[in-house]
């Protein structure tokens, strides 16, 4: 796979010595997101996997808040996973686990024989801003896993910006689009009509919607009972 278009460390303040980078956006999406996120999730327990974690921030902040749940961050790029791990050490938060490297295009995610078995029967997987910035494998590869992760009851929440029925919803959507196509014609803005057919041929269904700032979307999946 590519590297990510984004590689925190380039982009806002410098690395703390610890090796902590700071992503921009998390100041600005990460209480919004939250205030998806938290009516459905502070009413279960049991365990939840960040893929995309970037920099650590986001699983920090949303561990913090909740404190009965036991959230994984992993991500695919090396830099990533080290800043990741000095959020956690620096947050001294016992409900986050040492961060993975996941491959969502590879199969099984390129997990271990371990962690592939540790990581089923999980209350949510989180994704935020991955799939515009990497191949369509990689959407193919969160969906086509994710229900057989998650519990009967489980959730897949995506943050980012997509597309709607083949239109960009802002005219600053379609210059990001052609952006990251031309810095590589893999990548690009999704739509949400094509990230559902895939969800549905996995077994799982989309069963909300929700605007969110910058123009963005938190999109909801679940289970389907055959699933």
């Amino acid at each position: 796979m590519p590297p990510f278009v984004v590689e925190f460390g380039n982009v806002g303040r410098k690395p703390e010595p610890d090796g902590r980078l700071d992503a921009p956006a998390f100041h600005r999406n990460h209480e919004a997101i939250w205030s998806v996120l938290a009516p459905w999730l502070l009413a279960q327990t049991g365990e939840v996997l960040e893929t995309g974690s970037g920099t650590g921030q986001h699983v920090v902040e949303f561990a913090r808040k909740s404190p009965g749940l036991v959230w994984w961050p992993s991500d695919y790029n090396d830099a990533h996973v080290k800043s990741i791990e000095a959020w956690r050490r620096h947050s001294d938060l016992p409900n986050i686990r040492p961060a993975r490297r996941i491959d969502l295009a590879a199969p099984d995610w390129g997990l271990s024989a371990d962690d592939s078995k540790t990581l089923r029967g999980l209350t949510m997987i989180f994704c935020a801003n991955v799939i515009h910035i990497a191949p369509w494998s990689v959407a193919e590869g969160l969906l086509g896993h994710a229900a057989g992760r998650l519990k009967a009851d489980g959730r897949l929440y995506m943050y980012g910006p997509f597309m709607r029925d083949g239109q960009h919803t802002a005219p600053s959507n379609a210059v990001f689009d052609s952006s990251l196509r031309a810095q590589h014609p893999a990548w690009g803005v999704r739509d949400i009509t094509d990230i559902h057919a895939l969800a549905g041929r996995s077994g799982l269904y989309l069963t909300d919607i929700v605007p969110m700032p910058a123009n963005n979307f938190i999109l909801t999946f679940e289970r389907t009972p055959a699933a």
